[in-house]
């Protein structure tokens, strides 16, 4: 897995301003990102790939959220695999 920064998040994303993208997290349209520093944030790659692909597949504001939804929680459970 890759931590994207915020301008590769972009290039997949196909957004112009990094204010894109966090209106999308505020909107539940994009995951939240995770904590790489004291001050900096990145998402996983395969999160923006897999939001970046229902876009593309037509898929709605309302399933794009519940892909959100998902991807939050399989977060957990990567954790949970890896300190097993």
């Amino acid at each position: 897995m890759e931590i994207l920064r915020l301008p590769d998040v972009k290039r997949v994303l196909g957004h112009r301003a990094d204010a894109s993208v966090y209106n999308a997290i505020r909107a539940g349209l994009f995951t939240t990102g995770v904590a790489i520093g004291q001050r900096a944030k990145g998402w996983p790659d395969y999160e923006a790939q897999a939001i970046a692909t229902a876009r593309v597949a037509g898929k709605t504001d309302a399933d794009i959220r519940e892909l959100v939804t998902a991807l939050h929680a399989k977060r957990t459970e990567v954790f949970e695999v890896v300190t097993q």
